[in-house]
């Protein structure tokens, strides 16, 4: 079931995220680097993680697994960047850019893990 990761284009753009997650927690408060910042990079980092560790499983439904894994970090990652929002943390433009990305990306990788799954 091996697929070529970076040839993905949900990794592609799962790596873009954790680039813009990276960039926009430096303007984050330095009371919450080992709280939100911290947080939001690792669950970040754990998206292309898990979609290209998946993507090495020998069955479609380890690889499926991976993706959902990915997936609830995505979805992580946004209950922070909306934390960020209620609490008025960082760029609010930017953060808003994030947010409208990360949901596009939710629904990339909720599609190719059913593609993967059903074969559509």
């Amino acid at each position: 079931m091996a697929h070529n990761f970076k040839k993905l284009i949900i990794w592609q753009k799962s790596m873009d995220l954790s680039d813009m997650i990276y960039s926009y927690t430096e303007g984050l408060p330095t009371n919450e680097k080992y709280n939100l910042i911290d947080q939001l990079n690792r669950c970040s980092v754990s998206i292309p993680s898990n979609i290209a560790e998946g993507s090495g499983k020998r069955t479609k439904i380890h690889f499926a697994e991976f993706l959902s894994t990915a997936l609830t970090s995505s979805y992580e990652a946004e209950t922070q960047l909306l934390i960020c929002q209620r609490r008025k943390y960082g760029n609010e433009k930017e953060l808003m850019k994030i947010l409208d990305f990360v949901i596009e990306l939710q629904k990339m990788i909720y599609n190719f893990r059913e593609t993967v799954l059903n074969g559509k």
